[in-house]
């Protein structure tokens, strides 16, 4: 994974993504990607992400199990100038490929920035402003439970249809555990068992395919 590189500029936390209704049911938002063994993209290899947004024009994702090694959220916060206090541990994660010099905080629903935090699914938002970030270090205001992750996925219109069609994805429902626990190399495999696959098995039939 890439570390944050000494010297480098500071993320942006300013909104940049277009703010969504609640999810609806026709589309992927609010719901987990568990990418396929052989995935085209080795960028996604065993990848799991949420899908913060999806509509008929684009959809975006935060990988969960991807984190940055040598890149701590205390670390992130102290180039933002921040005093990183309770919110210190803990990786940053890397989110997807595009535009990873850009912010995002997934976290519990018991934390809203006015006009910048989206509900993604039950419980879960997505915030992607500096307040965020500033959230996590005060006791009175941070969610719960949150993750920090720089970048995300995304696709164009229809792209995640047509890659749902191919089986690139499989797709599961969201909990806390999956999102937010720190046992990266194990949530793919948990991803996979909570819908009833075994990622051996899985692994064994994609490679004769």
């Amino acid at each position: 994974m890439d570390k944050g590189p000494p010297g480098a500029s500071a993320p942006s936390f300013e909104p940049d993504w277009p703010r969504a209704p609640e999810p609806d049911r026709g589309f992927m938002q609010g719901r987990m990607l568990i990418a396929m063994p052989g995935i085209d993209d080795p960028r996604f290899e065993r990848a799991l992400l949420m899908v913060c947004l999806h509509d008929e024009e684009q959809a975006m994702g935060i990988a969960v199990n991807r984190p940055m090694e040598g890149f701590t959220v205390g670390a992130l916060l102290d180039r933002l100038g921040m005093d990183a206090g309770p919110a210190a541990q803990g990786h940053v994660l890397l989110g997807g490929p595009v535009e990873r010099a850009r912010g995002y905080v997934l976290h519990t629903d018991d934390f809203c920035s006015p006009g910048s935090t989206l509900r993604v699914a039950e419980g879960v938002a997505f915030s992607d402003t500096r307040d965020a970030l500033e959230a996590l270090t005060d006791a009175r205001r941070r969610p719960r439970r949150s993750i920090v992750a720089l970048g995300y996925a995304g696709w164009g219109e229809g792209q995640l249809e047509r890659e749902l069609q191919a089986g690139v994805w499989l797709t599961c429902d969201p909990d806390e555990s999956l999102l937010f626990d720190t046992d990266y190399d194990d949530k793919w495999t948990r991803a996979l068992a909570k819908i009833g696959v075994s990622a051996d098995r899985l692994s064994v039939e994609s490679g004769r395919a």
